[in-house]
């Protein structure tokens, strides 16, 4: 059983305490999501907090099926997407400021960057949640909407092309 079902509960009775403990239980991990999805710290933090707010107010006709955070990586993966639709354009001046990277990390994030940007959508999507957010491939299947043996194929091309890419890194 999801350890996130006795907090949906307690959630859909109004608990307070419950839904503190719900953001804090899966905030860092859909930050860490939509910030793979943009090159902006501020536009991230937007996104994971569109996932909550879309997240509870879908609470009341929520259904139950696996784990709560499937639907929250589902519902962070849609704020991205509405977030790049609102400005397809990214530039270098957005990259976040770090004073303590020196110039070889910026380099590597840089690169790291621009090869997930060059994966196909699809493939990319799955890379995010495989190598980034650290999900499982059945967890990926359940959250895209996909089976599993179309999940273990673009993890292995996303393998393929990344490594071909960042070869010399």
């Amino acid at each position: 059983m999801d350890k996130d079902l006795p907090l949906i509960r307690k959630m859909r009775q109004g608990d307070a305490d419950a839904l503190e403990a719900f953001v804090e239980r899966h905030y860092a991990n859909i930050l860490r999501y939509c910030r793979a999805h943009t090159d902006d710290a501020m536009h991230a933090e937007d996104c994971a907090q569109e996932t909550f707010v879309r997240f509870f107010s879908a609470l009341p006709t929520y259904r139950h099926y696996g784990k709560a955070a499937n639907f929250l990586y589902a519902i962070a993966a849609n704020a991205c997407r509405d977030l790049f639709r609102q400005s397809r354009e990214t530039s270098l001046e957005q990259l976040p400021e770090t004073a303590a990277a020196d110039s070889g990390q910026l380099d590597t994030r840089l690169t790291v960057r621009a090869a997930l940007s060059r994966l196909p959508d699809e493939v990319r999507e799955t890379a995010i949640l495989y190598f980034l957010s650290e999900q499982k491939q059945a967890d990926i299947a359940r959250i895209l909407g996909i089976g599993l043996p179309l999940v273990k194929y673009r993890v292995r091309r996303a393998r393929e092309i990344l490594s071909k890419e960042l070869e010399g890194l």
